[in-house]
């Protein structure tokens, strides 16, 4: 048995703990695994590495993914498809293991649907929002690292009396946005599930000031909406081979706001790609190896067109299908528990 693995997508703590998962497994059964670098253009070019227990055996602590990654999407030429067939024939494959978010699934689903290709699913997004899958590994660190950053944020904000305006990761979904802000106390948070007030949340700040609290932290998420009126701009208008526009600088706009409305002095930080790096939290170095371990299984018993994810406590399968195209947004009732505290 041979078995291919790559990691496409942004980056995130815990990819390294999933490939060690899947090369042991792999191995155990009496198979090998060989690596492809830079995601989807490592299969295109016949770029990989071969992968054995002893070369990942310290690699669980390490942040990021020593496979590297990319945006590429083959399924925007279909001579980028053809390769990646002819590679995978090529090469004597019996199985391929891709590691990422709905687009890198999404193609390992399209290449299993309409080409018959062998592929296994590993759910991968900081965000948490992928279907299918109660939590996804990445997001446990990430959370930890916001939390860490507004605690730092916190003592600055007080002693110059001003509010701060944290921007987090969180495209679609605001799991970021408000486990952090949760976590830290903040005095406001703003999901893409939920049109921004900013009427109340400024009415807040003042209440608060007025009350004694002498600063305030707000949370963003990227993602975030505000009303056009307002004069927001956060889009760079540059997109990925995925379509998917850059987002960045709602928390600027925000802050902006903020100063205006209440008169309080406001500043802003966008953590950007701090939240995805550094090594993983003992959760994702767990969570992150159980799934491997689940990959490689999958790979190692025939099966196809699957995708392992986590229910409740439990490892399981899932159809690949049916873990791509429908994004996981932020529960509602969690942030409904949040407001309790932005009264």
């Amino acid at each position: 048995m041979k078995v291919g693995i790559l990691t496409g997508g942004g980056d995130c703590p815990g990819l390294n703990p999933v490939i060690r998962g899947v090369v042991q497994t792999v191995a155990n059964a009496g198979g090998q695994t060989i690596g492809f670098l830079e995601g989807w253009r490592g299969p295109i070019e016949g770029n990989y590495i071969e992968l054995t227990p002893e070369s990942c055996s310290d690699i669980i602590f390490k942040g990021g993914t020593i496979l590297g990654s990319s945006r590429t999407n083959p399924h925007k030429d279909p001579s980028l498809v053809e390769k990646i067939l002819e590679n995978f024939k090529k090469m004597e494959l019996d199985c391929l293991v891709a590691i990422g978010g709905d687009d890198t699934l999404g193609v390992a689903n399209k290449l299993h649907a309409e080409y018959n290709l062998a592929t296994i699913g590993c759910p991968k997004t900081i965000d948490n929002d992928l279907n299918s899958t109660d939590v996804t590994f990445g997001f446990d660190t990430s959370i930890n690292i916001v939390m860490e950053a507004i605690d730092r944020l916190r003592t600055t904000a007080e002693s110059h009396r001003r509010v701060i305006v944290i921007e987090t990761m969180g495209r679609h979904a605001g799991w970021i946005a408000c486990y952090s802000a949760i976590a830290s106390a903040a005095d406001y948070v703003m999901v893409p599930e939920v049109p921004a007030n900013i009427e109340e949340m400024c009415a807040l700040l003042k209440k608060r000031r007025a009350a004694g609290k002498n600063y305030g932290i707000v949370v963003v998420s990227e993602g975030a909406h505000i009303s056009k009126d307002q004069g927001y701009v956060t889009q760079h208008g540059e997109v990925d081979d995925f379509g998917h526009v850059a987002l960045g600088g709602i928390g600027e706009v925000v802050a902006e706001i903020i100063e205006k409305k209440t008169d309080i002095e406001t500043r802003w930080v966008t953590l950007g790609h701090l939240q995805r790096g550094g090594t993983p939290s003992a959760y994702d170095r767990v969570l992150g190896t159980r799934l491997g371990v689940h990959a490689g299984r999958l790979a190692a018993s025939g099966a196809r067109g699957r995708m392992v994810a986590l229910r409740g406590t439990d490892v399981v399968d899932v159809a690949l299908a049916d873990a791509v195209g429908e994004l996981r947004t932020l529960d509602l009732d969690i942030l409904k528990e949040a407001a309790e505290f932005f009264k």
